[in-house]
């Protein structure tokens, strides 16, 4: 029998995806390492030409030499050594002093992601953009569109004091910790939802649960589904929560009231009692106590304050079901700041007088 007629063997499908598994694997190994690499160059390059040639009283001659150098590096290296790239690499190595963060960091953002952190010139806000692109793995795209949205404006993170601030961001970056105020929003923007003029409660229940992927997206990291209208039995009487979710990030059950209007001081006490129950019946020992997130279409900024809604861990936020223009919600979240900082004054200038 001459080998041609002899039948070739079928290779296995689960070992020929098995195989391409890897291939696959190595290459986005291979990839992300190089990036790193390039975007390490890209400080080195910038902290060198700042620290040698630019600093001190060589600011003049480095300004003259910066487009000499770029030519140079441009003709031997490519276009991406140009002056303006030059300039941005300085940046870098100037907002970003640090080089075991940048190396740490370069693990999972592009260069490309960090030409979008230079813009930002909070530095609270780029360092929590920063490490929230770099913990989820956020494309660049994903980056940018949070940044738009005024992500980190709308957390209540933004409206702390910046030593606060800098603290909690320093637990996430060296502990990996996140605090419920890096994760609860005020607004919410449910625009994916398709709302248009009026609707009920019920409405807006189903058009989330329609819509749960995209909710989850706007809730934030490490949220999980668990329930809709979750009963609840005290006594002879039936509660029906609106929806239950777990964040696995804060390791504690979340439940989520919806209401359509202002909201209204009783809301609080039927929130307290589902998260009393809850703390009583479904959390697990490893767990954090539940919280509780109050979503409707106004609040009022007293009402909020006198019922120090905080120390029962429930958080109320408006949501608009339409995206408004940026220059009308910074406008707004810059009021809401100012607001939560004179608040902040009033209770330290007592503390002051006692």
């Amino acid at each position: 029998m001459s080998p041609s007629s002899i039948a070739s063997p079928e290779v296995p499908s689960a070992l020929l995806g098995d195989i391409q598994d890897l291939i696959e694997a190595a290459r986005q190994r291979a990839a992300s390492a190089a990036n790193a690499e390039l975007t390490l160059l890209f400080w080195r390059i910038g902290h060198r030409i700042h620290s040698e040639v630019l600093a001190g009283q060589r600011a003049g001659y480095g300004e003259g030499i910066l487009p000499i150098l770029a030519t140079q590096l441009v003709r031997d290296h490519g276009r991406g050594f140009g002056e303006k790239n030059l300039r941005r690499m300085i940046k870098f190595a100037i907002t970003f002093q640090d080089g075991s963060i940048v190396a740490t960091l370069s693990r999972q953002l592009s260069w490309s992601h960090f030409v979008l952190l230079l813009a930002q010139k909070d530095p609270h806000q780029r360092d929590y953009y920063a490490q929230m692109a770099s913990a989820e793995r956020w494309s660049v795209r994903t980056l940018r569109e949070r940044i738009d949205s005024m992500l980190y404006e709308r957390t209540a993170l933004s409206s702390k004091p910046d030593a606060l601030i800098a603290q909690e961001l320093a637990r996430m970056r060296d502990a990996q910790h996140l605090s419920p105020s890096l994760l609860m929003r005020d607004p919410y923007i449910l625009d994916f939802l398709g709302l248009r003029d009026t609707w009920q409660e019920g409405d807006l229940e189903a058009a989330i649960i329609r819509e749960m992927e995209s909710f989850l997206l706007e809730l934030g990291v490490g949220f999980s589904f668990v329930a809709r209208q979750k009963r609840i039995q005290i006594d002879d009487d039936d509660f029906h929560l609106d929806l239950l979710f777990y964040n696995r990030k804060l390791r504690r059950l979340v439940a989520v009231e919806l209401k359509v209007g202002e909201f209204k001081a009783a809301y609080k006490g039927q929130m307290e009692l589902y998260l009393r129950w809850l703390d009583k019946h479904e959390r697990e020992p490893e767990e954090a106590s539940p919280l509780g997130i109050i979503l409707c279409t106004g609040k009022k900024s007293e009402q909020m304050e006198l019922l120090e809604l905080h120390k029962s861990g429930i958080h109320v936020a408006e949501y608009l079901t339409t995206l408004p223009p940026r220059s009308m919600l910074m406008n707004r979240l810059q009021q809401a700041r100012q607001r939560a900082q004179w608040q902040i004054d009033q209770r330290q200038a007592g503390k002051a007088q006692r």
